[in-house]
């Protein structure tokens, strides 16, 4: 039996300037960060010509062609599985789909490196990342970004910048050991009870940038200057600094779309800032999942989300990406 993990992630700044519509015009920047909560894949051969696929329902067919999951059906073309050895693959994860964590980017890198160590192919994480693009974007036209399969394969917390020719460029944040650790000690993470497609709120997104619509394209270019002006601030050890972006982040953010926040993730959004968040946004497209926000006084912020009934999920930095526990 094969186990691959790969992390979900956070985005500390540039969400959005990594979708194809925008960066192979303008270029695009972000920094984003894995963390120790993860998609998990197994893999073993069947004991007859099938697969048998499990995930939220289960699919037992003879053929490759047949699998309705559509990453599942591409990740096993791409991999030369079309005359089989019949498989079974079974996925699962620490958190939930829907919930702006990057989760299918994560679950396509953990299958693409399960079927290549099936293979006995060793493949580079950027590569990695690259084929689990390619499936989403190019294959299936998925109104996605590159970010969440990069840094599922890399690990970490990365910057990255996306080229219009669509080569993408990494690099590790420049933290010092004491900016990390209060970082990743002051960031707190709250579910706000809303799972949701992100689709039509990224194909709105791409609809309008191809357009060139002013004013998507004059948010997109604050959100990347944001995005730098945060890594200036990490770098430099100036948390308070990075938490007062990510709040001009999330307000400018807003503008996007309609479906990007409603009325109660604003009144969480605003009692956090008022207990003790000194800045914070939505993490992922919008329109629900987790809100995330730096505080240093953190009890009175937990209490005031578990009093409005949100639950927390504490995490760490993940660095070592995608990774094979099993084989």
């Amino acid at each position: 039996m094969i186990v691959v993990r790969a992390p979900l992630r956070i985005t500390l700044g540039g969400g959005g300037t990594d979708l194809p519509s925008y960066y192979e015009e303008n270029g695009g920047f972000l920094i984003s960060a894995a963390i120790d909560q993860y998609v998990y894949i197994t893999i073993h051969d069947t004991f007859e010509p099938v697969f048998i696929i499990k995930y939220s329902r289960m699919e037992r067919v003879p053929f490759v062609s047949l699998i309705e999951h559509p990453i599942v059906r591409e990740a096993l073309l791409m991999t030369g599985f079309e005359n089989g050895p019949g498989l079974e693959i079974t996925s699962m994860a620490d958190i939930p789909s829907g919930t702006g964590l990057g989760s299918s980017g994560s679950f396509t890198t953990a299958l693409l490196r399960a079927l290549h160590t099936h293979r006995r192919n060793l493949i580079p994480p950027a590569e990695l990342a690259e084929q689990a693009c390619s499936i989403e974007i190019d294959r299936l036209g998925e109104p996605v970004g590159k970010q969440d399969p990069y840094i599922a394969a890399l690990g970490g917390i990365n910057c990255f910048r996306f080229l219009p020719a669509g080569k993408v460029e990494a690099w590790p944040l420049g933290l010092s050991e004491e900016t990390r650790y209060n970082l990743e000690d002051n960031l707190l993470l709250f579910f706000t009870g809303y799972s949701r497609s992100a689709s039509s709120i990224l194909k709105d997104q791409k609809k309008r940038t191809q357009m060139t619509d002013p004013a998507m394209l004059e948010n997109l270019n604050a959100v990347k200057e944001l995005a730098f002006e945060s890594q200036a601030a990490l770098e430099s050890g100036d948390l308070p600094e990075f938490a007062r972006l990510m709040d001009v982040h999330w307000r400018n953010k807003r503008k996007r779309s309609p479906g990007m926040s409603n009325g109660c993730i604003d009144a969480m959004y605003n009692a956090a800032m008022e207990n003790g968040a000194l800045g914070g946004k939505l993490i992922g497209a919008g329109g629900g999942g987790f809100l995330m926000f730096y505080a240093e006084d953190k009890t009175r912020l937990r209490r005031a989300m578990r009093e409005r009934g949100l639950r927390e999920v504490r995490f760490r930095f993940d660095f070592e990406g995608t990774k094979v526990l099993a084989q």
